[in-house]
């Protein structure tokens, strides 16, 4: 089986390529816009977003067996312009060439945030509504990418089309990278080492599902394996909420109001002292809680590592400085959202950190 890894080089990529690479009968390719040094699968460097990528990636894609498309961004934010290139046209460009080189089978990689706000204390399936939290450009993107797949499928019935929707992605080599993404340069990382939050904001909206980057990449194969078809929640038990994080990093919930978590978000991202808008606020508090009965029943997944885990070992990832030489994971100290680039004037939610 060939499989072409679109995206390949970031948090959910790098865990699909440690695990695809352990299957002898699967060849794998991956696609990056930056190249990783010393690679020992075949690469292509592709900048998805960019005039021309369609005709580029088909050719590549001739002969594969399956295409994954992991390519999205969710920095710079303050660059909508290149986000929704990425996002949205870069995914129609993939799309396009899969069916141009006739590839039979199309996996994408959706989200949580696809959804419509929803319950916090009741779990979704993968037929809710999927008009996204509006506040939320990531959240637009990822709606407005699925209903590209829905016209795909409804013009092409002969490719297999598989959407996963995962919660939070969590390993330790991502600790770096998430750091710069969602926290800034101003996170004091280093205190995390002692495993001690001591102060967490507790509101309703705040529950959350998180999943390790292994279990996703293991999600990835059997969708590859399975004669499948749709969407498939992903995600680990149990949910985070304050309470789950104060045990686990004996801190303090303290109540904080919805309108108070947006604003602080919304001020600190207006000034650059860190890289999160106030959609990613309000994606938080409204994304539902998901189901994930048909990944068990029909691809036979179940996480092997519960969230509580896995955020414990993305904690551990951040105080460490963990990271690859991936261009997305590694850590340099003068990138945007690291302490080395404020002080070189590139600020939190600026430039391409792809």
């Amino acid at each position: 089986m060939r499989v072409v890894i679109v995206g390949a080089s970031g948090n959910a990529g790098t865990a699909l390529l440690r695990r695809l690479r352990t299957e002898s009968d699967i060849d794998v390719v991956g696609i990056s816009r930056r190249v990783p040094p010393n690679a020992d699968v075949a690469w292509h460097s592709v900048d998805v977003g960019e005039d021309g990528a369609t005709e580029t990636l088909t050719g590549i894609f001739e002969g594969a067996d399956a295409v994954v498309n992991l390519a999205w961004q969710i920095q710079p934010s303050h660059d909508p312009r290149r986000l929704y290139r990425t996002n949205v046209l870069g995914s129609r460009s993939v799309f396009r060439a899969a069916l141009r080189a006739g590839v039979p089978s199309l996996v994408h990689a959706s989200s949580v945030g696809v959804y419509a706000p929803g319950p916090k204390q009741a779990f979704v399936k993968e037929t809710w509504l999927r008009t996204g939290v509006p506040e939320s450009s990531y959240s637009r993107h990822k709606a407005l990418v699925e209903r590209m797949l829905d016209e795909i499928e409804a013009d092409h019935p002969t490719l297999r089309v598989v959407r996963l929707r995962p919660g939070l992605i969590f390993q330790r080599d991502a600790g770096t990278e998430i750091g710069r993404y969602f926290a800034g340069p101003l996170l004091p990382a280093r205190l995390l080492s002692f495993g001690w939050i001591p102060v967490l904001p507790q509101h309703p909206g705040l529950r959350m599902q998180a999943v390790h980057a292994d279990d996703v990449a293991e999600a990835y194969l059997l969708a590859l394996r399975a004669d499948v078809r749709g969407a498939f929640n992903i995600a680990a038990g149990p949910v985070l909420d304050p309470q789950v994080a104060a045990r686990a990093f004996h801190g303090v919930p303290v109540p904080v109001p919805g309108l108070i978590l947006e604003g602080a978000a919304a001020l600190t991202w207006w000034l650059r002292l860190q890289p999160v808008d106030r959609g990613w606020v309000r994606l938080a508090l409204k994304a539902p809680l998901m189901s994930c009965d048909r990944a068990a029943s029909e691809l036979g997944w179940r996480p092997r590592v519960d969230a509580v885990s896995a955020l414990r070992e993305l904690v551990a990832g951040l105080a460490s400085r963990a990271h690859t030489d991936s261009p997305p994971l590694r850590a340099d100290p003068d990138m945007p959202g690291r302490l080395g680039g404020l002080l070189r004037g590139r600020l939190p939610g600026t430039e391409n950190p792809y």
